[in-house]
């Protein structure tokens, strides 16, 4: 089982660098540039390669450099995910709005 892990990890790393390399030599149509699943793309995203808009989600959330760049594609999407719920709790002041309002 572990033979296979670590198999299907070094494979998935291979992988993920001929995607790399593919996704360089790609010309993208501005259909698909301009929006993804109904979300405006600004233009400056549009143009920007793999490497900089990890980069910049690097940035945005205060990560070290090429961190998220060097994740798996899964571990990326988990990050997203989960920094989309940390976006999404309520603040301390919403929380005792909230039982104020409702009378604790």
């Amino acid at each position: 089982m572990v033979l296979f892990r670590g198999l299907a990890r070094a494979l998935m790393s291979v992988m993920g660098r001929v995607y790399i390399w593919l996704d360089k030599r790609v010309k993208y149509t501005e259909e698909e540039v301009s929006e993804v699943l109904g979300l405006k793309i600004d233009e400056d995203l549009r143009t920007s390669s793999r490497y900089e808009l990890c980069r910049l989600i690097e940035g945005e959330f205060k990560v070290a450099k090429d961190t998220f760049w060097n994740l798996h594609s899964t571990q990326k999407i988990r990050f997203a995910a989960q920094q989309i719920r940390e976006m999404k709790k309520p603040t301390r002041a919403e929380t005792a709005r909230r039982k104020f309002e409702m009378g604790y």
